[in-house]
């Protein structure tokens, strides 16, 4: 029987991988290296990452009228943005882990 992820999860993990999608060579190669680091099988996400992409809800929006460099620019704040964010998360749930640790009820 097939594994049912809850809705968050599986926004989390959608979320994460189509943000750094433009880093690896395919979809498979993402959901390889995502997968694991969001405890989500990999064939499983590379099919949301399918369906997410082929959603016409979703459209890809670029800006009309910025110059090239203007595009870098912005495309590399985006990235910086994307990584200071899941460096966040990443504090965050090791933070709640040992603060969990800690507690002196949790013994």
């Amino acid at each position: 029987m097939a594994k049912r992820y809850p809705p968050e999860v599986r926004e989390k993990a959608l979320r994460l991988a189509l943000d750094h999608l433009d880093e690896y060579s395919s979809a498979y190669a993402a959901a390889q290296a995502i997968g694991p680091m969001v405890d989500v099988h990999p064939e499983t996400l590379r099919v949301w990452i399918v369906k997410a992409q082929s959603d016409p809800v979703r459209p890809q929006p670029r800006e009309p009228g910025l110059a090239s460099a203007e595009r870098a620019e912005l495309d590399r704040l985006r990235k910086e943005n994307r990584d200071l964010k899941q460096a966040n998360e990443i504090l965050k749930l090791a933070s709640a882990f040992f603060a969990r640790e800690l507690d002196p009820r949790h013994r």
